[in-house]
Formats: C-alpha cells, sequence, structure tokens
C-alpha cells in the first residue's frame, strides 16, 4: 500500500498526541510518553488495517486489538474516543479518575472497545497469543469452502518493558513453535523504562531472538515515516506461517522539546511548559487543552463507515453460511454466546462406594465425560498431563499443522495462564489449564488478572499436599491454597473424593464470571456418598451428623475429610456428640445466606477443630477464637505420604486428643 501522508495524517495523529499530554496532566498521573511515540503507528493501523467496527465492539470477525504496554492506556483511549466507540471528550478529561471510563490501565468489561486487561507488562502478548489460537481452532472448526466465517488477525503494541519480562519468552516461543501467522506485535523500540536507557539492563538482539523463535522479524527504521508503516502492516498480513515481529523505532515524547527520548516522558506529566512548547512546535494553541479539531474528528470517524461495510459483509456471508451450514451456524452462535451443550450435566458421572481413587484420576474421567458433550472446553498443561490427568482422549492434539483440543503449553506456567484469558476473552471457547498446585505461584500474576475479568478459567492442580510424598518440600504446596484463596473473584475448590471432584466440574462449568481453581490429590481416597456430595455447590455441607445435639464440629477439606470421618466416628464412640463438615471452598460457602452458614456452622457450638494439610492462617474465620486448627505452619519433607502425615501430626489421634481438649 502506497501512503503519502497529508496535512490531515499529521492533525489526526498530532490530535492524539495532544490529548495524552492533556489527561496526563490533568491527572497529575500516567504515562504521555508512549502514546505519544506511538500515535502515528496507530493511526495507519486503526483507520487503513484494522477489520473493525465503532459501532459494534462486539462485531465476532472483527480484529482484536492488545495494548500490552497497558501504561500507554491513554493512547488506546484516544482511538476509541476518536473512531467513536462510545468514549467522550469528557471521559478523557476524568482519566484515572474514580468512576470513570478511563482508570490508568484498559480494563476489560469496563470500557468499550478494550479487548482485555493489560498493565502488568508482557501479560498483553501472553493474551495475544490466546487470541490468535482461539481464531485458528474457531476458524478450523466452521470454516467451509467459500465461506470463511472466522477469519481475522491478533495485531498487539508492546513495548520495551513487555519484551524483558519473562512470559513474553515462554508465550512467543509458543506462538512461534505453533506457527500462529495471524498474530503481529508491534514493538515499541524507544530504548526507555523508568530508570533511563534501556541498555543499563537489557542489550539482547531481540530481533535475533524472535527468529530463533521462529517469527518473521519487519523493522520500522522511523515510527514517523507513515508511509513505511502502511507498507510494513501490509507485509505483515501476508500469510508465511510464521507470527510476525515489528521492530518499530520510534522516540518516547515525540515532539516534546527538552523530554522527548528520557524517561522522563515515561512515567509522570510532561509539566504544563513543556506541553505548551510541544503545542507550539505541533502547530497547536499553546494555552487550549483538550482539543479535538473538527476535521480530524471527521476523519477519524470515518473508520466507521469502513468498520460497517466490513460487519455488513460478513453478515451476509454468515447468513448465507446459514443457509448452507445451518448446524455449524448454530453451534458457532451457541459458543459465542457461551451456551453448553442441552443435557451435558446428565453426563457428569458419579462414582461407587467401592471405588478408591486419586481426586486428579477422578477428575481426568470426569473432564472426558463432560468433553465428550461439549465440544468447546479444550484445554491441556504445562507438560505435566499425565501427572494431571488432563488429556481429552481421542481429541487430537493443537500442534504447528494440526487443530485439537489438547495443547501442550511446554513448561510455561506464566504462559499458559495468559494465554488461556486471551483464548477465554476471545470468546467462543471453555479453556482450562493444568500443572501441579506448588507452580500455580509461577501463573498467579494470570490467574489473577482472570479473576479480575471475571474469566471462567478452569484450573486442574493437583498434588495439592504433603501428599506428594517423596518429591520433597519443594513440591509440596503449604500456602497456596490460603493463598489462592485472597485472591477478590477466585473460587478454590479442594475436593473430598471422586464425588465431589464430579460435583466440582459442574460447578466450575456453570460458572460463567470467574475462574475456578480444583485442588486435586495424588494419593488415592476412599469414596463418600454421591447425594451428600451435591452439598458442594454451598460451599460446605454436613457430611457426617452427631448423633445428638453436636458439642463438637470438626471441618476439613479434601483428602482431610477422611481424617475428620474418621476421628468423629472415634470422638461419638467416647460419648461427644460431632458432627463433620466438609468444606471444598471457602468462598462458595461464604456467599450463602448467613442462615444456611449457622445451620452447618453451629454458632453455639464453640468447640471445633479445622483439618487442612496447608497453613493454618485464615482458619479462625470458621473455627473462631475458641476452636483449634490443625495444619501445617512449616515445610514439607521428603519421605512416603502416609510417614509424612503421621510425623506432621495429622492423624486421627491428633484430632480427637485436640478435640478432646476443646470439649
Amino acid at each position: 500500500m502506497s501512503f503519502s501522508a497529508t496535512n490531515i495524517d499529521k492533525l489526526c495523529i498530532d490530535t492524539i498526541r495532544c490529548l495524552a499530554m492533556d489527561a496526563v496532566q490533568k491527572a497529575n498521573s500516567g504515562h504521555p510518553g508512549t502514546p505519544m511515540a506511538q500515535a502515528p503507528a496507530a493511526y495507519v493501523l486503526w483507520t487503513k488495517f484494522l477489520r473493525h467496527n465503532p459501532k459494534n465492539a462486539k462485531w465476532p470477525d472483527r480484529d482484536r486489538f492488545v495494548l500490552s504496554c497497558g501504561h500507554a492506556s491513554m493512547l488506546l483511549y484516544s482511538l476509541l474516543h476518536l473512531t467513536g466507540y462510545g468514549l467522550t471528550l469528557e471521559d478523557l478529561k476524568n482519566f484515572r479518575q474514580w468512576d470513570s471510563k478511563t482508570p490508568g490501565h484498559p480494563e476489560f468489561g469496563h470500557t468499550t472497545g478494550v479487548e482485555t486487561t493489560t498493565g502488568p507488562l508482557g501479560q498483553g502478548i501472553g493474551n495475544a497469543v490466546g487470541m490468535a489460537i482461539a481464531e485458528r481452532w474457531l476458524a478450523d472448526r466452521f470454516n467451509r469452502p467459500g465461506f470463511e466465517v472466522v477469519n481475522h488477525r491478533t495485531f498487539t503494541f508492546a513495548s520495551d518493558g513487555c519484551l524483558m519480562e519473562g512470559i513474553t519468552h515462554e508465550a512467543t516461543s509458543l506462538a512461534g513453535h505453533l506457527g500462529l501467522e495471524k498474530l503481529i506485535v508491534l514493538w515499541d523500540n524507544n530504548k526507555i523504562t523508568i530508570e533511563g536507557k534501556t541498555d543499563l539492563a537489557f542489550s539482547e538482539d531481540v530481533p535475533k531472538r524472535f527468529e530463533a523463535m521462529g517469527w518473521r522479524v519487519l523493522k520500522v527504521a522511523d515510527g514517523e515515516n507513515l508511509e513505511t508503516l502502511a507498507q510494513t502492516f501490509e507485509l505483515a498480513q501476508k500469510p508465511c506461517g510464521k507470527p510476525t515481529l515489528i521492530d518499530c523505532h520510534t522516540i518516547i515524547g515525540f515532539p516534546a522539546p527538552t523530554k522527548q527520548n528520557t524517561n522522563q516522558a515515561h512515567g509522570a506529566p510532561l509539566g504544563e511548559d513543556e506541553i505548551k512548547a510541544t503545542k507550539q512546535i505541533l502547530g497547536w494553541d499553546p494555552e487550549a487543552t483538550f482539543v479535538v479539531p473538527a476535521e480530524a474528528l471527521s476523519h477519524w470517524r470515518s473508520t466507521q463507515e469502513r468498520g460497517e461495510r466490513m460487519e455488513a459483509e460478513w453478515k451476509a456471508r454468515f447468513k448465507a453460511y446459514a443457509v448452507a451450514h445451518p448446524e455449524l451456524a448454530e453451534e458457532f452462535e451457541a459458543f459465542l454466546k457461551g451456551e453448553l451443550t442441552p443435557g451435558w450435566e446428565e453426563s457428569v458421572p458419579s462414582f461407587a462406594l467401592s471405588d478408591k481413587q486419586a481426586t486428579r484420576e477422578a477428575s481426568g474421567k470426569v473432564l472426558n465425560a463432560i468433553a465428550a458433550k461439549i465440544p468447546n472446553l479444550i484445554g491441556g498443561s504445562a507438560d505435566l498431563s499425565p501427572s494431571n490427568n488432563s488429556v481429552i482422549k481421542d481429541g487430537g492434539d493443537f500442534g504447528p499443522s494440526s487443530v485439537g483440543r489438547n495443547f501442550h503449553w511446554g513448561i510455561r506456567e506464566h504462559a499458559m495462564g495468559a494465554v488461556l484469558n486471551g483464548m477465554s476473552v476471545h470468546g467462543g471457547l471453555r479453556v482450562y489449564g493444568a500443572t501441579f498446585l506448588i507452580f500455580c505461584d509461577y501463573m498467579r500474576p494470570s490467574v489473577r488478572l482472570a479473576a479480575l475479568m471475571k474469566q471462567p478459567v478452569t484450573y486442574i492442580w493437583t498434588h495439592d499436599s504433603i501428599g506428594v510424598g517423596e518429591d520433597g518440600p519443594t513440591h509440596q504446596p503449604i500456602e497456596q491454597v490460603m493463598s489462592l484463596r485472597t485472591i477478590p473473584n477466585m473460587t478454590v475448590l479442594r475436593p473430598a473424593d471422586a464425588n465431589e471432584t464430579a460435583e466440582a466440574w459442574r460447578f466450575a462449568m456453570r460458572k460463567t464470571d470467574g475462574p475456578v481453581g480444583l485442588a486435586l490429590t495424588r494419593q488415592k481416597l476412599p469414596v463418600l456418598d454421591a447425594t451428600k456430595a451435591k452439598g458442594l455447590a454451598k460451599g460446605a455441607y454436613i457430611l457426617e451428623e452427631a448423633s445428638s445435639a453436636p458439642k463438637l464440629i470438626l471441618l476439613a477439606t479434601g483428602s482431610e475429610v477422611h481424617l475428620a470421618v474418621a476421628a468423629g466416628k472415634r470422638l461419638e464412640a467416647d460419648g461427644i456428640p460431632t458432627r463433620v463438615v466438609s468444606m471444598p471452598s471457602w468462598e462458595i460457602f461464604a456467599a450463602q445466606p448467613q442462615a444456611y452458614r449457622d445451620e452447618v456452622i453451629l454458632p453455639a457450638v464453640r468447640a471445633r477443630v479445622s483439618i487442612e494439610a496447608g497453613v493454618t492462617l485464615g482458619w479462625q474465620r470458621w473455627v473462631g477464637l475458641e476452636g483449634a486448627c490443625i495444619g501445617i505452619d512449616h515445610f514439607g519433607a521428603s519421605a512416603p505420604a502416609e510417614i509424612i502425615f503421621e510425623k506432621f501430626g495429622l492423624t486421627v489421634e491428633k484430632v480427637v486428643a485436640t478435640a478432646k481438649r476443646l470439649h
């Protein structure tokens, strides 16, 4: 594409620069330099190449735009205002203020047109990889000759800081291996971070790194050259079997006279004097703020006509597709709405009392039963699928030349989490990821963002306690379950047996507004009553009732529920009426009406004991100041599981003795 820069092009670009300066200055907080540097590339992309319709931010076949360097949010907010996504000039004036639509970093679900929550550097690239994967998976399932109903790209703007973060090494390595040719990352190569020049801590050859990972690398030597930018974006969209990195050299804060190309333009307002001087250089009124010239706005808004035309063409194509392939069209629309196949719950298995199996084993059986009914349930493990029991049998693999349901994330837990988020926010898929519970720490930032974005991602975290045994303290979770419980909008489920595991999966699939983590055992456990296990839906329930009015309540999760059951029988035999409560999820239980909570944990019964093979911090919430907590407030050890449980006091004898002291 030839592109001859005109005065209107310059005016449109400078409008972004001035809005970014003014908004950050008014808020006295933010990052003006990167939006100023990226304005030309954003202008060319959004007006000439990005397939989007500002009148319909949810058009299914739109291109996705991810601002991985979320600190440059005023770039995205300016674009959304100028192209007509509904952000007003007043919204820009309220940048970073209470209850505004323009928070400090872009937030999914908060601002129309924001495709994902970004800010923690590198997460956006991981999300973009997930979006590109989702596009490819859906295209393979639904496209038919003459009917390409899924055919879009994912564009990402990333910073020097994004490419320093380890998560981007993981995510871009995976993208290169998979050959995600519809993924295009523009690297804003300005060589500045908050502390100064990037060479303070960074000297690697980024283009060579990406080439080594299987990427096509294109270079824009001058990020102000619109013709070069247009030619590069056009080339980046040509199929080559590889994702594309555009190495775009820019000057942060350009054209601010004293602060451009310095860290002073990065994370603080430029200052009124610098802004006035910059506006004079641009030929703008130095005294005026938040100015959007009418001719610039008109030119920007012309993207609406282009977007409406592209969406109309797609709708016509989809209408014809629905006639030719009605069942596929119906399924496609159901996927996008997040609807699950009717009758899927009937596939959830029930396990006999005679069985004895690890909850990770039961999880694999439930997963496969559900997956047989829900075709867009897809996921995989971070190189631990045989241990996690996370494979969908006969589901095929998603690889460089295959599009199956089983993903091999490699040993990349953090990228797995971010990619799952991208797949989820893309729409059309229900996704899961698996690893050992101890390694949830490697992916925690991505899990936190899933919770913040209210995404229904399911995590299969196995080997959930000292029951890991001989692997020792490096692999034995102690604080992980409690730590995960502290994440707002995160649901943690630690089922006690196979039937609770089945109910945990049922809950996870019903959940549409937040992630669910399943903490599962390596060791085999007895199977409990399937009917009672349905109480998991309320977070906690009475598993074994006292023989008369309870004098003591035992609360437990996971494998320790069986300790509680055995201890309860011993206490009953000693004449102490004891209630045993299985409490697989604090979050679900806490959300129940007070009446139900009081029904399960009787307020009048102060003698309460919690049993969980992890830190005891937090259990006081349920046992009260007069209760006792049995757990592990230290690291584990290497030995067979049964020996470790005995040595660390997770025994029936310890529970009984503790309970009797309280009673």
